[in-house]
């Protein structure tokens, strides 16, 4: 589940979303909605005012409220996902769990590493007879109006995602700032597996558990605003340059690995993904329908490109950021001009804007004593 909706604190309890998957009906919801307006408290009318005097002040994280759904036996495990990217300054929200943990030390490391864990209310009085699913779902869709509940102040956005989810903070706020949190808005991305959005529908969120939450919002008129930007530009934008000494061809996802063809490549054979995952779902064609072009990798490992993974990032006073990627092993022989005899790639590149597009250039490849290959992405 990875989707935003729209301050609905002000106006709404969102009682809606409680509902398991898609058996209640939307006279209900709409029912629900409406009792909930004369429920409000004063306060929140109050909250309004004040947020609409200050439309003008620019979104910052504080204006961010999480929900966060994890449970009482992935949170242990997930947990370190959660600290990547958590600020505990500046953020505000829960992480979701259904019961209290046994280990008390599982809560969190250090209470300023990790949001709160909220404990989800009891879902037992609702009726769940979808038989394909699972019942956790009637908790999961709820986090969002428990979320709600928490009744924070001064709330712009609220966040929603699992306890796998890394989110990037900074790429949050300069994405969200673009529109008016005075409207509503329902905004994420759709599945990268085509099966997924067939199923659950091409007008949600990804994230099966995201269904209910778009299908009530379908009801109140407001419809799912997709964001391409919204997973890290940058680690998922593929860049290529080319090694005139060596004829070589490399191709930089920046954030992640980097592939060295032993030989020039024409830019549209590089652009497909390789497929080195498996399908979401065994003996269903459909399930391995993607939403991208993909490549099969070749069959013999020696002649597949030689990739290097991300080690580590450092940056300096002038603004460079250098992030350095190891070689992967692969027991294969080679000369003195394959891309093999590299031991490390590093990239130099400046702060990443999400409106910028990549280029790169080869450095330095003539000092093969240092088996070091240097690369400058550069922003256009």
């Amino acid at each position: 589940m990875q989707s935003l909706v729209k301050d609905l604190s002000a106006k709404f309890h969102f009682p809606c979303l409680s509902i398991y998957l898609l058996l209640v009906s939307s006279s209900v919801c709409f029912i629900y909605l409406l009792a909930s307006v004369f429920l409000v408290e004063t306060s929140k009318f109050s909250d309004v005012k004040s947020s609409s005097e200050n439309v003008h002040a620019p979104t910052n994280l504080g204006h961010f409220v999480f929900g966060i759904a994890s449970n009482k036996n992935s949170w242990p495990k997930r947990k370190e996902f959660v600290k990547l990217w958590w600020k505990p300054e500046q953020m505000r929200g829960c992480v979701f769990l259904e019961s209290l943990l046994e280990d008390a030390n599982s809560y969190n490391d250090s209470s300023t590493s990790f949001p709160p864990v909220c404990i989800s209310e009891d879902t037992s009085r609702f009726r769940y007879t979808y038989r394909n699913g699972l019942r956790s779902a009637i908790r999961v869709a709820r986090v969002v109006s428990e979320t709600v509940a928490l009744n924070h102040s001064d709330v712009r956005w609220f966040v929603f995602g699992d306890d796998d989810t890394v989110f990037f903070p900074e790429n949050l706020v300069k994405t969200l700032s673009k529109y008016d949190h005075g409207l509503w808005y329902y905004v994420g991305s759709n599945s990268e597996i085509y099966e997924q959005n067939r199923i659950f529908g091409f007008e949600m969120a990804f994230g099966g558990e995201d269904l209910p939450v778009s299908s009530c919002l379908a009801e109140l008129g407001v419809g799912l605003t997709r964001e391409l930007a919204w997973f890290p530009s940058g680690v998922l934008q593929k860049t290529v340059c080319y090694d005139r000494w060596f004829f070589w061809t490399i191709s930089v996802s920046w954030g992640y690995a980097i592939e060295v063809y032993s030989k020039h490549i024409l830019l549209p054979d590089t652009l497909p993904v390789q497929a080195t995952f498996k399908q979401w779902k065994k003996g269903n064609v459909l399930a391995g329908a993607y939403t991208f072009n993909i490549r099969e990798p070749h069959p013999d490992p020696c002649q597949r490109p030689t990739i290097f993974f991300l080690d580590h990032v450092s940056s300096s006073n002038d603004g460079i950021i250098t992030s350095h990627y190891k070689k992967s092993y692969a027991n294969c022989s080679y000369d003195m001009s394959s891309p093999r005899k590299l031991e490390e790639i590093k990239v130099l590149s400046h702060k990443l804007e999400l409106s910028d597009k990549q280029a790169c250039m080869v450095l330095s490849t003539d000092d093969f004593s240092s088996r070091k290959l240097l690369v400058s992405l550069v922003w256009r």
